[in-house]
Formats: structure tokens, C-alpha cells, sequence
């Protein structure tokens, strides 16, 4: 059995799909549902059960529970505005010690979600070598809740037997639980169909253009291919970068999502927010290099390419239904 936490929630959602794909449904999810919509994404899903996050180590404990073989540990809180640090560090950081501990002491494959929020301002790079890892400075509550486990994995020798992976900003179907922490694709898609027009933050950097501003935005489909690879290699370890290594400027994603909409691109430039300004990060890139070592050297999908698909094969039905 393998177990995905997080398993309704956005990439977590698309690897169990992906997993079903490959017919297997001997499957746990973990997860919390509560009142919202977000049951929604379990459906056309094949599994054994979901339970809620609090439940699993009980589970893990029962004498009957069937065998495990694989942990793919991508539920957290993702909200890199959280402020409750404490709630954070025991959410993000303690559960996933747990978690691993446990997978360490049954020889269980654990591969686990990281962030690309642990890079901070990226005054030091993108590098995934742990000697850069040590130094990293986040800016956010998020980012320092995932570089703690980070760290400790390193400081303990973890990362000889299981597998962190760093996010760059990933995009695609079944995001739309996380209403206001949704991809920019997917909010310039709801956007331009009710203005034709789309809004993005202006610059607050002399050095850098009003749109300008640049990340690594990745397919989730190439997300779910990085995860599935290293549950299939369980002889490799490490912390590695999950990007494309190239990266893209809000402009160009204005310009993808308008193109998948064919309609003309309209764009105007707002305040952004005082209380994320001092937080923001300009640029991203992951280096890929390690990634690449791993045995994923073929190119992720090219932002048009994302794009493309995501508009034409979810959002633009999606918004034909409601």
C-alpha cells in the first residue's frame, strides 16, 4: 500500500490519479475535508480510505493494518501569508519528523514535499547542495516551517535514505480549493473571462520592470512525473529542486493565458499589498543540476505548453459548467 497525504489536495490529487493510471488502487489518503468542496477532487479516484491527518500515526500502529511501502508526503499548510507559527511548526515541521521516523524504522520509501520558499530573497541561488541549504535564510513562516525539516533531515544523515523535493510554483487542474493561494494561471483565466483584462503587481525594485518579476513555474504533471520517478528509484536520495530550471516573467504567463484564450492581451499593473511586500520574492529559478544527475533530464513542459493545456483541458470546460 502506498499512502499520499494531502491525497485530495492539489498535487496530491493529480498523483493519485496518475498512480490509478498505473492500476494501483491499494492506496490510503490523508487528508482534511471538513465543509469544504474539496471532496470534490476525490472523485473518478480509485483508494482504500481517507483519513484525516491526526488519525494516520494511530493507524500506522494497528496490528492489522495492511503492509506499507511507500509514503508520499505532500499534505501541509501551504499559505506562505500563514502567521501562526506555532500551528506551522507542528503542522509542517513535527508531522513530518513523525511521518519519517516511522518510515525510517519499518524501511518504508518516504519522499516528502519541500519548497522553493526556503531559498528566501535568493541572495544565495537556487542550488539544492546541502551546503547552500545550510545557509538558507526564508521569508515567510511557510518557508522556514519546511527548511526546519530540511535542516534536520540533513543534520541527521535522513538524506542517504529518503527524498525532499523543493517546488518551484506549480500550476495546473484540481487547484481550486486553495481559492486565494491558487497559481496566477488559474486566476487570470477566472479574470480575462469576466474583463478581458488582467491585473498584476507592479514592481517595487528600480531594477526590475513592472511585470517583469520572474518565477519557475512548473506543470503538474511534471511535479507528479518528479514524485512518481523517485518512488519507482527507491537507490536514490536526496534533497533535489522540482523546476524547470528556466525562468519565466508574470508578463510572458499574461501573455500564455491570453493566447489559450485567444483573445488579445489587456494587461494593467496594481498596488500590491503592503503586508507581502517586504516578503516578496522577484525571482526564481531552480538549478536542476541534481535533478538532472537523478535520471530527469528530459525538459519539463514549456510554460505555453502549461498553459495551453491547463486552459483548454480544465479551466475552459470548467468555467462552460458552472
Amino acid at each position: 500500500m502506498t499512502i499520499v497525504t494531502g491525497g485530495a489536495g492539489f498535487i496530491g490529487r493529480n498523483l493519485v490519479a496518475a498512480l490509478n493510471r498505473r492500476g494501483q488502487t491499494d492506496l490510503l489518503l490523508v487528508d482534511l475535508l471538513g465543509e469544504t468542496a474539496k471532496w470534490r477532487n476525490l472523485r473518478g479516484l480509485v483508494f482504500e480510505d481517507i483519513i484525516a491527518p491526526g488519525d494516520l500515526l494511530g493507524w500506522l500502529e494497528r496490528p492489522d493494518r495492511p503492509p506499507v511501502t511507500a509514503i508520499a508526503h505532500l499534505g501541509a499548510c501551504s499559505s506562505t501569508t500563514a502567521v501562526d507559527a506555532d500551528f506551522l511548526l507542528a503542522n509542517n515541521y513535527r508531522y513530518t519528523r513523525d511521518l519519517a521516523t516511522w518510515a525510517l524504522a519499518h524501511e518504508v520509501r518516504f519522499v516528502y514535499a519541500s519548497s522553493a520558499a526556503t531559498y528566501g530573497n535568493g541572495a544565495l541561488g537556487y542550488s539544492d547542495l546541502d551546503a547552500v541549504t545550510e545557509r538558507l535564510e526564508p521569508l515567510n513562516m511557510y518557508g522556514y516551517s519546511k527548511h526546519l525539516f530540511d535542516l534536520w533531515a540533513l543534520h541527521t544523515g535522513l538524506f542517504d535514505r529518503i527524498v525532499g523535493l523543493k517546488f518551484f510554483n506549480v500550476y495546473g487542474p484540481f487547484e481550486d480549493h486553495k481559492e486565494s493561494m491558487r497559481s496566477v494561471v488559474a486566476k487570470a483565466h477566472e479574470q480575462i473571462a469576466a474583463t478581458g483584462r488582467l491585473s498584476l503587481f507592479r514592481s517595487y525594485r528600480e531594477d526590475v520592470a513592472d511585470g517583469a518579476q520572474r518565477r519557475d513555474f512548473v506543470y503538474v504533471d511534471d511535479a507528479v512525473a518528479t514524485v512518481l520517478h523517485f518512488l519507482d528509484h527507491p537507490e536514490l536520495h536526496g534533497l533535489f529542486n522540482c523546476g524547470t530550471g528556466l525562468s519565466r516573467s508574470w508578463l510572458d504567463l499574461a501573455t500564455a493565458v491570453f493566447a489559450a484564450m485567444g483573445k488579445p492581451a489587456d494587461v494593467e499593473f496594481v498596488d500590491m499589498p503592503e503586508s507581502i511586500r517586504a516578503h516578496y520574492q522577484y525571482f526564481t529559478e531552480a538549478d536542476t543540476t541534481k535533478l538532472a544527475a537523478a535520471g530527469l533530464a528530459a525538459p519539463f513542459s514549456t510554460l505555453e505548453q502549461g498553459v495551453q493545456r491547463y486552459v483548454t483541458t480544465h479551466l475552459a470546460t470548467q468555467s462552460a459548467t458552472r
